[in-house]
């Protein structure tokens, strides 16, 4: 007798003129993607259009004053909080609770520029924020740079992404995904949705 196996759904990639059609519609947006790849400033962005809640991953669910992580008890429920809400967007990354959020995404914005895209916007940023604390930062969790961080997105392909890719086909269910490989595919994106008020 033949036995059928169940394989993961494959990751249901979709263009920008196909995410411009869903977006306007959906009530929970996930955005991932590697330090410096401007997931905070396309989130901000469709929060004010949309008029969605948004939800930092760094500064509402992570980081306390100091830099200091919260007990994974802790910002695990502060995920279910969130992600439990009716209209929102998510930035942020976490493998690990990925599945809990792909289980109330409308759709995935996942930003993935070149390496050397990512690490020349965090430089920039952390010149520009220097010795103070970004608005989608925890409070008192002043810009920082260093060797590991850079190491971190420098091999974020290669060593992050497979996870993200495993995760999306093990838990996607079908969920459309948009892959933005530079920041003019994300103004491209922004051009063809409805004015709003951002």
């Amino acid at each position: 007798m033949h036995q059928v196996t169940t394989s993961p759904e494959p990751i249901r990639a979709v263009s920008v003129a196909e995410a411009a059609d869903i977006i306007p519609n959906a009530e929970r947006i996930l955005i991932f993607g590697c330090s410096g790849t401007g997931k905070s400033t396309l989130a901000q962005a469709l929060a004010r259009r949309f008029h969605l809640t948004y939800v930092s991953m760094d500064r509402d669910i992570f980081w306390l004053p100091g830099w200091k992580l919260r007990p994974r008890e802790e910002f695990v429920q502060r995920i279910r909080d969130a992600v439990a809400g009716e209209r929102w967007i998510m930035d942020g990354n976490s493998p690990g609770t990925l599945p809990i959020r792909l289980a109330r995404t409308d759709i995935v914005l996942w930003r993935r520029p070149p390496r050397s895209v990512a690490v020349s916007s965090v430089l920039r940023r952390w010149w520009k924020y220097y010795g103070q604390t970004r608005p989608e930062m925890a409070p008192g969790c002043p810009e920082k740079i260093d060797l590991k961080f850079l190491q971190y997105i420098w091999t974020f392909e290669k060593r992050e992404a497979p996870q993200f890719e495993a995760i999306l086909a093990s838990h996607g269910r079908g969920i459309p995904v948009l892959t933005l490989r530079s920041f003019q595919e994300s103004d491209e994106l922004l051009s063809l949705l409805p004015a709003g008020n951002d």
